[in-house]
């Protein structure tokens, strides 16, 4: 039954220490951000989308939870911000031409790259793996990394050729402080939207009350000026002449 013989047990076997805190494997979170959707933690496949937080989707999944919010989802919280379909963004990806998808073999015959990215950046061809940081542009959906935005200083996007700002640029699954960043800035531009919002749909009120106002005011005078109309036809008929105009001699 254990320790026969004069075996002396040793301290670790009788007692028990604190559990090893389990590491989160690296390369399997790198995956899940960069290969996996943000909601339904799906395989990304085009149309892939994001949103102004970074975060990416495919297009199909941001449908079904905009179109059914009530539905019980695993990663409800990873959405919770988007309200419609124009807070997302598609995106214009670079296929990977080194990228074999599910083809890829597996059997351990010759080597696999974990780390090959679907996409690429078409500038300086940095593979988007969560190893270099990437970006995309509000106005036209278009990916870039960081290292060619910093290069390459343009006002107008590589790829397609439109014009973009600073506040244009969204970066791509980013580290806490820059997700509380894109969310600052998100709310901000979301307050402003709304007192713009406000202030036009004030003075669409303001117009349409003088409006109204004007109308009133045009009847009210058409009916004076009637009113003056009727009292100098009986006028007339009762002295047979004009008021102010003298009589004719009589003879």
């Amino acid at each position: 039954m254990g320790c026969d013989g004069g075996t002396i047990p040793k301290r670790h076997e009788l007692v028990k220490g604190p559990k090893k805190i389990e590491k989160v494997d690296k390369n399997a979170e790198l995956a899940a951000k960069w290969k996996y959707c943000a909601l339904s933690q799906e395989k990304l496949r085009r149309p892939i989308v994001s949103c102004e937080l970074g975060r990416l989707y495919n297009k199909d999944a941001i449908i079904e939870y905009l179109l059914d919010k009530s539905a019980e989802r695993p990663n409800a919280e990873a959405v919770a911000h988007i309200r419609g379909i124009k807070d997302i963004k598609e995106l214009n990806l670079t296929d990977n031409p080194e990228w074999e998808g599910e083809r890829r073999n597996t059997k351990g015959d010759r080597y696999e790259d974990i780390h090959c990215g679907m996409f690429i950046c078409p500038v300086v061809g940095l593979e988007m793996n969560g190893k270099h940081r990437f970006c995309y542009l509000q106005t036209c959906g278009c990916v870039f990394s960081d290292r060619a935005l910093k290069e390459v200083k343009t006002e107008i996007c590589h790829k397609c050729g439109d014009p973009f700002k600073d506040e244009d640029i969204v970066v791509l699954n980013g580290n806490k402080e820059e997700v509380d960043k894109l969310r600052e800035k998100m709310e901000e531009k979301r307050a402003k939207a709304k007192t713009k919002k406000s202030k036009k749909s004030k003075a669409t009120e303001t117009v349409s009350t003088s409006e109204s106002k004007g109308e009133a005011m045009g009847e009210g005078e058409l009916c004076s000026v009637k009113e003056r109309r009727g009292r100098v036809t009986q006028r007339r008929d009762k002295s047979g002449r004009k008021r102010g105009k003298p009589a004719a001699p009589q003879v």
